[in-house]
């Protein structure tokens, strides 16, 4: 017997040529053009009202009629999602902009924002049939999609650089996933995957390369107008690698405009990269819709280290259509903005998250953001996951030294 979610999933669409697919098959790109499959839903056949939502649970899945699974049973979460969007006021202060919040996506199991699209990746895979996964990984995403596949009983693979975190590593291997390490970067990673796949039977998860990664993602627009009362904020700065995330949230704005829910105002899309890998970036000041690869990409903060996105022409358009737009960061100011944001605000970045409060000073300095702007910045995981990334050496000194009563 089904346990139905309510899903009133339809189709699958592709994003450049709208050529359409049965939803109920396992698909990856588009196999007309090669482009990114988004999944369809038949709105009109939505229920749900912003009201009902105060009786669901406190996860993404509070938003089942617009997430791809159809049977309940097929869900794999750990309690994902509903993660604290918390004010700023000292950052606020000293910015001396109206209104600064914070979601703070490191509170999710497997401390980041990855957590949401394994979730809803790995959930509709099994529902579909697939018996193992793989995808490459930076980091996070290879933790969470090894805690996922766990919880699901499906076998993992995870093939990620060999200078990715220490600690997504462990992750990984402790979840039990088949994990290697690749001498090069993600989309060296991403070819390893896509060419073993079929010889090792993994449905590949890769980033928006399936479909339904971004769904989980694009929760992140749905609690984002559901904390703020059903008005979007004027601006959203968000750290962006694949940019999932970024265009999951704009896939999340037009649903819920379609819905009834929330109005034609849209805010600012603003993607931040690191100065050492930035091709959306360049692309954005360039005027291009496609985003080449960047040579030679180098960044601590992981996330960032995208040399090449599939769903380029996704983040650009959100930007450019929100009024929007793309900044780079260097690595001396996502670290001095850790420390102010750990500092101030009591909660410690990853340093992609804290690329965004880089990026908001160089916006607040250039005007590009106002005094009056309300603005959400996007901490995508938790800072305890990069020990190394800001030097910390606390002075040792001995219990019985006169110091500790006389001062230091």
């Amino acid at each position: 017997m089904v346990n139905s979610t309510g899903s009133t999933l339809s189709h699958l669409e592709c994003t450049a040529c709208g050529r359409t697919f049965d939803a109920d098959v396992l698909h990856r790109l588009c196999e007309e053009c090669g482009k990114v499959l988004y999944p369809r839903y038949d709105l009109a056949e939505v229920r749900l009202r912003p009201s009902d939502l105060l009786l669901r649970e406190p996860s993404m899945w509070r938003y089942r009629e617009v997430l791809p699974i159809r049977d309940a049973e097929h869900v794999v979460s750990l309690g994902e999602g509903f993660t604290p969007l918390l004010a700023a006021p000292r950052l606020s202060e000293r910015l001396g902009i109206a209104d600064v919040r914070i979601k703070d996506e490191g509170q999710n199991p497997t401390g980041s924002f990855k957590a949401r699209g394994m979730s809803a990746a790995v959930s509709r895979a099994r529902e579909l049939g697939a018996k193992a996964v793989a995808a490459p990984s930076a980091g996070n995403a290879g933790g969470a999609l090894a805690a996922y596949a766990a919880r699901a009983g499906l076998a993992a693979g995870v093939v990620m650089p060999e200078d990715c975190p220490r600690i997504n590593q462990v992750e990984a291997v402790v979840s039990g996933a088949d994990t290697w390490l690749v001498e090069g970067l993600i989309d060296d990673a991403g070819r390893l995957v896509r060419t073993t796949s079929e010889a090792r039977g993994w449905f590949d998860v890769s980033t928006l390369k399936e479909p339904y990664r971004v769904e989980g993602k694009k929760t992140l627009g749905y609690e984002l107008a559901e904390q703020l009362g059903w008005e979007l904020p004027d601006v959203v700065i968000y750290p962006t690698g694949g940019g999932t995330g970024l265009v999951g949230m704009w896939k999340a704005f037009a649903e819920m405009t379609e819905l009834g829910w929330i109005d034609e105002k849209r805010p600012r899309m603003v993607v931040v990269q690191a100065e050492g890998c930035a091709p959306i970036v360049r692309a954005h000041d360039q005027g291009e819709r496609h985003a080449p690869r960047w040579d030679d990409a180098t960044t601590d903060a992981s996330g960032l280290r995208v040399p090449v996105a599939v769903g380029d022409y996704l983040i650009l358009d959100a930007v450019r259509d929100s009024g929007g737009t793309a900044v780079s960061v260097s690595e001396d100011e996502m670290r001095e903005a850790t420390r102010e944001l750990a500092a101030s605000e009591g909660i410690y970045p990853a340093p992609e998250g804290a690329a965004t409060l880089a990026a908001l000073h160089r916006l607040r300095d250039t005007g590009a953001v106002t005094g009056t702007d309300r603005v959400v910045l996007f901490n995508t995981g938790a800072g305890q996951k990069y020990p190394d990334f800001v030097p910390a050496t606390p002075e040792v000194v001995p219990a019985n030294s006169p110091a500790w009563k006389t001062g230091f």
